[in-house]
């Protein structure tokens, strides 16, 4: 009878389903679609928690950035079925900054390759960008950046340079 239950329930059996067989590696493609809020939660929670548990590694595509953000480690953007930016979480939300100044040209920061994202209005310009450890001119504030901030941003600039993808070595490592 479970195709009488709700869609987050026969999520939550299709994950039991899957975890009885108690495998190393998960791969799961939009598990999170159609799901509502609290089915969205307790879907990723049961994930989470068998991952804790069972020590399996999983692997995980969803356009729902913000619950990536919650539960995973790493991120792989593909843009253009090519690998755009790879790495740990924490150190790509590190490497970027939201940086908020006067009006500049618009071109001239379209050029540079470590501007991933420029909004220009007639007093101010907001950029993204890979920060680098560069310090903020004159005029100019940092501040922190989301992970849906730098997701939506490489999306819409598939021609941003692309971030070292990580070495085999350092998924291995990762996983272990």
């Amino acid at each position: 009878q479970i195709g009488k239950l709700s869609g987050g329930q026969q999520a939550q059996v299709a994950l039991t389903i899957t975890l009885a067989k108690r495998p190393d590696l998960l791969i799961l493609d939009e598990p999170l679609s159609g799901l509502d809020p609290l089915a969205r939660r307790e879907f990723l929670q049961g994930l989470m928690e068998a991952v804790a548990a069972e020590g399996l590694s999983v692997i995980l595509s969803s356009h729902i950035v913000s619950e990536l953000e919650r539960v995973c480690d790493h991120l792989v953007i593909l843009n253009g079925g090519q690998v755009q930016v790879a790495g740990d979480i924490d150190a790509i939300l590190g490497a970027h900054r939201v940086l908020v100044g006067p009006p500049a040209d618009e071109v001239a920061l379209a050029a540079d390759p470590s501007v991933i994202k420029v909004a220009r209005t007639d007093r101010q310009t907001t950029l993204l960008v890979r920060s680098e450890g560069r310090a903020v001119g004159p005029g100019w504030e940092s501040h922190d950046v989301s992970l849906e901030d730098v997701v939506l941003a490489y999306l819409g600039r598939p021609s941003a340079g692309s971030l070292p993808a990580p070495r085999i070595a350092d998924l291995g490592e990762a996983a272990g």
